[in-house]
């Protein structure tokens, strides 16, 4: 496979001036410019090496206030190593540039847990391997619905996403009984829910989306948390919600779906269909199937 063809840009190590190229990945390089990052830029470290990717946009949402200064500081981490960028072709228009950990952000992420420093080039393989990855939009898909809810929290003094697991973290709690695509706690108005999600593209069949209630039924009620199917369209809700008409839902899980293009406002919105139940409701209002007795 030509990785050139596909790929925009995982750029070779910077000629600018400014950052440290040509020298050794020693620790005093990283002492150096770990005392040039803003609690903003270690927040962005720690969320790329638990979730991999964010877009530009994404990365806005987080963090920043204004699209323009994303760009300009993302520009400057990257320019540094600190950050690694890339895009694939896309026609008509480009892309946004997915981000990820540089050799530099990784060394520093390395020196804080008391690590060996990473070769540059591993760094880099690691941000070929999740360009090249077929799950990639799934990832991105995922990390939006999170990045939608930190978003909702930025602007109401009464909302907190408390948790943001990702999958793997998720397996580590769960094992292989389920495979989620994340774990959250969302508190809002003084309820908290916690939730599984499953992002949906749309690309797989109903009976294989409606086959994974089987493995959330067999959790522990302390794991029995509403399951969320986040759908490309209202056209995939409907089809979902008459699949689980006709199979039925296993006792002792609720499912609640939303449709991305039906949620302009984001997740945490009156977006919510229960299956079995009429009408919408909002993340918050999402309460426990019965016999469920939620755990942390």
């Amino acid at each position: 496979m030509d990785w050139n063809r596909l790929i925009r840009d995982i750029p070779s190590t910077s000629t600018s001036s400014s950052a440290p190229t040509g020298a050794r990945l020693t620790a005093s390089v990283v002492a150096g410019e770990l005392t040039r990052l803003t609690p903003r830029d270690r927040l962005l470290l720690d969320l790329l090496d638990q979730h991999k990717t964010f877009t530009t946009e994404q990365i806005h949402t987080l963090a920043f206030t204004s699209l323009a200064r994303t760009r300009i500081r993302l520009g400057q981490l990257y320019t540094r190593e600190i950050l690694d960028r890339f895009r694939h072709y896309q026609r008509p228009g480009s892309q946004s540039w997915r981000w990820t950990l540089g050799p530099i952000g990784a060394a520093i992420l390395a020196a804080g847990r008391g690590a060996t420093l990473p070769r540059p080039a591993a760094v880099r393989d690691a941000t070929a391997r999740i360009a090249m990855s077929p799950t990639l939009a799934h990832l991105v898909t995922t990390n939006g619905f999170f990045v939608a809810l930190s978003a909702h929290a930025r602007t109401d003094p009464a909302a907190r996403l408390t948790r943001w697991w990702n999958e793997a973290r998720c397996r580590e709690a769960v094992g292989t009984v389920v495979r989620p695509d994340g774990h959250g706690v969302w508190h809002d108005d003084g309820r908290a829910v916690p939730f599984w999600l499953e992002a949906d593209l749309g690309t797989e069949t109903l009976s294989r989306v409606a086959g994974k209630l089987t493995g959330y039924a067999a959790l522990p009620p302390a794991r029995a948390y509403p399951v969320l199917f986040w759908l490309p369209n209202g056209a995939r809700e409907v089809n979902v919600h008459a699949y689980l008409t006709r199979s039925g839902v296993p006792d002792g899980v609720t499912v609640a779906t939303a449709a991305a293009d039906n949620a302009p406002d984001g997740p945490a919105g009156p977006v919510w269909r229960v299956a079995g139940r009429g009408g919408r409701v909002t993340l918050a209002d999402l309460t426990p199937a019965e016999g469920a007795v939620w755990g942390a």
